[in-house]
Formats: structure tokens, sequence, C-alpha cells
């Protein structure tokens, strides 16, 4: 069964046993299970089902693997002929999640 959850300011369209990384999810830790209800869509062929904007009563169930950072991404900015430069680094917090089931 497929369905499409919105989670941490984004959607993704997921199955069971699927591993995703999204942002983190703050005060949690490895080994939690989190309940996700913003289903917008689920189902298979016949039996699929749209919300609006989500499903009542639909939830996904995710397993926290780990939290963890990303890779670090340099921001550098720069003004021809004026001696402005700024270097920045930044490292974004993010949940490695397994989804283990799907309720519509």
């Amino acid at each position: 069964m497929k369905a499409t959850i919105k989670t941490q300011g984004q959607q993704f369209t997921v199955t069971e046993g699927d591993v995703l990384f999204v942002n983190r999810y703050p005060n949690t830790e490895a080994g939690q299970v989190i309940e996700i209800k913003e289903v917008l869509a689920a189902g298979e062929g016949a039996d699929y089902k749209v919300g609006r904007p989500t499903l009542a009563g639909a939830i996904v169930s995710a397993k926290i693997l780990e939290n963890k950072r990303g890779d670090k991404v340099i921001v550098f900015k720069k003004k021809k002929r004026k001696g402005y430069e700024k270097k920045r680094g930044h490292r974004q917090e993010l949940s490695v999640i397994k989804i283990q089931s799907i309720t519509v």
C-alpha cells in the first residue's frame, strides 16, 4: 500500500519498509516510534483515497533509526571591489526514519 504523507514541511510518497531522511523531529531519540497523521492520500488501485486536504483517521507509523547531521554546506558571499567577503558553513539536523505501517 502506498501513502503520500506530509512531515517536517515536506511531502513524500512512501510504502512500508521505506527509509527516509527528514528534518529532525524535536525531542526524539533513536528507536522511538512516531505517528504521522498528515496523510494526504493512501491506498492502491481501486481503493486509492485522496483527502481534502488530509484523510481522517489515516496514520503512518515510523521508527526513528537515528538522529544525525547532514553534510556541511559552505555559503560564501562576496561583493566585487568592496572588500566584502563572508564564509559560513551549515549542517542540517536530520532524522533517519523507516516506515513500519500504513493504516487507513
